[in-house]
């Protein structure tokens, strides 16, 4: 029989000295293996658990839904923030009205790479936009998850390097091991009708496309908020805004000089 794995996170009630030692005996006794364990946030401790047998983990539930000294808060098979969290020892802040909303600030640069990384990894199509104003990452982020997950990461439009606006691919430039990186606000102002059958032969592909200020793309698109998977918010600090409207120019409310082109 397979081992399959489970996500265990526990809250301390009183953090008496061998607690750990008490639970992972538990565990051995259960014939449970422990992956990886971490401290979380706000006295919690998250465990990456083997098992393979479901009972097993159903009798874990039950024996420690007895223990004063914790509260069980998750038992259930990891989804991708539990690994974060495990890893890590933060959680990731989801919207609570829109679950597809992840946000990040700056300093949390390894975390942010990581969720991409695992990301990028999936298959097939998957479109990711971020938000975050001027010089907070957004691409220096996208192009570490794409290193990490062992991507080849390709510039339709940005202004990283140089400026870039494609209008073609080459034959070798298809595939799902690119991650396909548009940048909203240069190809608004900045492209052409090729460019845009580019973007649209590109979001047909089996592959990771990601979208540097969503708001923006979807404007001169057919595409809408609820096509992406994921939007992922960068900043500066929690208290930072995303916002276009101080950033004014010739071009009308979006252009300007605080995105240097």
């Amino acid at each position: 029989m397979e081992k399959k794995e489970w996500y265990f996170e526990y809250e301390l009630q009183y953090n008496r000295p061998g607690l750990l030692g008490d639970i992972s005996t538990l565990l051995g006794m259960l014939s449970i293996n422990i992956i990886m364990i971490n401290g979380i946030e706000n006295s919690r401790r998250g465990m990456l658990l083997l098992s393979k047998h479901d009972e097993h983990i159903e009798r874990l539930k039950t024996i420690l839904a007895k223990v004063d000294t914790i509260k069980i808060t998750k038992l259930r098979k990891p989804k991708l923030i539990d690994r974060m969290a495990v890893r890590h020892g933060k959680y990731i802040h989801r919207d609570r009205e829109d679950r597809k909303k992840v946000r990040f600030v700056r300093e949390e640069f390894g975390l942010l790479v990581d969720f991409m990384s695992e990301l990028f990894k999936s298959e097939g199509h998957k479109l990711i936009g971020v938000r975050g104003m001027p010089r907070v990452g957004k691409t220096e982020s996208i192009v570490a998850g794409s290193v990490s997950a062992n991507k080849k990461w390709l510039f339709v439009s940005s202004t990283l390097l140089k400026q870039t606006v494609r209008s073609q691919l080459i034959d070798g430039e298809y595939g799902e091991e690119y991650i396909y990186i548009i940048d909203g606000i240069v190809s608004q102002q900045r492209a052409n009708e090729q460019h845009w059958q580019l973007i649209r032969e590109i979001m047909q592909l089996p592959a990771i496309k990601v979208v540097e200020h969503p708001d923006i793309f979807i404007q001169t698109t057919e595409y809408t908020l609820d096509d992406f998977d994921y939007i992922i918010e960068i900043r500066r600090d929690d208290d930072e805004e995303i916002t276009y409207e101080k950033i004014e120019g010739k071009t009308g409310p979006i252009g300007g000089s605080m995105f240097d082109f």
